[in-house]
């Protein structure tokens, strides 16, 4: 047998090992979801294992000699996701943003497929302004990490405003700011095809108008992430 072909055929069992081991720690092997303490139905595990499994392999194959253990790292863990279904994908990436937005005062909440990410106005926009502060820049940031990693996702952005003011101006203001938020997504490498922008103005509050800590709640925008299938 040729050197080099039984030298290239050990590496890639080698790899496949360590793309199967890596596998095994992102299912966990069990039918408890690792990331929320959740129970796992059998059938999204096992299918979790497969695409994690598979996605290993994938990731070693498509990746440079230097580079191999990440892709192997990287597609399992998207492999493990997908193969446990869309719950599961959501599950995992609920995780990482609330790992990644921890103290940019962004709060993250599960609204069944969906994850919501509300920013209040106070680490966003000044008053009746449309520049994206320093703060919010920082924390969009975070959030296209998250985003680019798990691409099979569509980001809605909503912007909203409270009662104060014409209707028609409210409405144009929650346009623009909910632009400038998705314009940083897509400075920061988030593909512009998987977002949809919204200006909702002074509908769907969440807290009373009459007090001015209501309207300062209701002063946000929201990124609601959706699974696209």
């Amino acid at each position: 047998m040729d050197l080099s072909i039984s030298r290239r055929s050990g590496k890639w069992a080698r790899n496949l090992a360590m793309a199967t081991a890596v596998a095994v720690v992102a299912t966990g092997c069990s039918t408890t979801n690792p990331y929320t303490g959740e129970e796992q139905t059998a059938k999204a595990t096992s299918g979790a294992l497969i695409g994690a499994v598979t996605g290993a392999a994938i990731g070693v194959a498509s990746s440079s000699k230097s580079d191999r253990g990440k892709g192997a790292l990287i597609g399992a863990a998207s492999g493990a996701a997908l193969g446990g279904g869309i719950g599961y994908y959501m599950d995992v990436q609920e995780a990482e943003l609330r790992k990644q937005l921890q103290s940019t005062g962004i709060s993250v909440t599960r609204d069944g497929d969906n994850i919501v990410l509300n920013m209040p106005n106070e680490i966003t926009f000044g008053v009746d302004q449309t520049d994206l502060s320093t703060r919010a820049k920082k924390a969009l940031y975070n959030v296209a990490i998250v985003a680019k990693e798990y691409d099979k996702t569509m980001l809605n952005v909503y912007g909203f405003t409270d009662s104060t003011g014409s209707e028609s101006y409210n409405l144009r203001l929650s346009q623009v700011r909910a632009s400038e938020v998705t314009n940083q997504l897509v400075r920061d490498g988030v593909a512009g095809n998987r977002i949809i922008t919204k200006g909702m103005g002074e509908a769907h509050p969440i807290a009373s108008n009459s007090s001015e800590q209501g309207r300062a709640e209701n002063r946000r925008v929201e990124i609601v992430l959706s699974p696209t299938s």
